[in-house]
């Protein structure tokens, strides 16, 4: 089983193949529990996350289509979607900046391409994020890992919600000018979509 590629066994977990769902979970467990564990900060509540993911790729893996992306960043996606679900659910409180810093190099992790040169990806990602100014780099986190709104990053970074918008848009149009500049590893199109 451990040979299948992952449309394989998101294939037989849709069919309720028992070795290709244990061999799913195993493949993935670990990246969708160190996502979870990063964005919650509480282990018992990332088990939580972590098996609904889980649940959720069940139902959904039906209707799983590659075209639209990668089974790692299908997962992942569902995670991340749970993980700021429950985020969300609390009030706002401050955030460390060293959590930011913790989750970015988490968040590089995840995004990395297994088919490119291990690391190559990690190392792509932590560069751009270091790039920018850390007001920039933290409101960008809060607003695409943590899922807060401008209004949210706006409170917990104490600053304008015009600001905050300001921060992630910046930050957005850097990344993007700095992408289109360097083909990403495995894109022969040069990076632009």
């Amino acid at each position: 089983m451990w040979s299948l590629s992952d449309e394989a066994l998101v294939a037989g977990f849709a069919a309720c193949e028992p070795d290709a769902a244990a061999a799913f979970v195993r493949r993935f467990q670990a990246r969708v529990f160190g996502l979870a564990l990063t964005m919650v900060g509480d282990t018992a509540i990332a088990e939580e996350i972590s098996q609904e993911a889980f649940v959720r790729a069940w139902r959904h893996a039906p209707s799983y289509d590659p075209r639209r992306g990668r089974v790692t960043t299908w997962i992942l996606a569902i995670t991340r979607n749970l993980a700021i679900d429950h985020l969300r659910s609390k009030r706002p409180e401050p955030i460390d900046p060293e959590a930011c810093d913790r989750a970015t190099a988490v968040w590089a992790r995840v995004a990395s391409d297994q088919e490119a040169a291990p690391g190559e990806d990690n190392a792509q990602v932590r560069e751009a994020l270091s790039s920018l100014p850390a007001e920039q780099r933290r409101a960008l986190l809060l607003a695409s890992l943590f899922g807060y709104t401008a209004r949210e990053v706006g409170a917990i970074e104490d600053i304008p919600t015009g600001t905050a918008k300001t921060r992630i848009r910046t930050a957005l149009l850097k990344l993007a000018r700095d992408e289109a500049k360097e083909p990403i590893a495995g894109d022969e199109t040069g990076g632009a979509a």
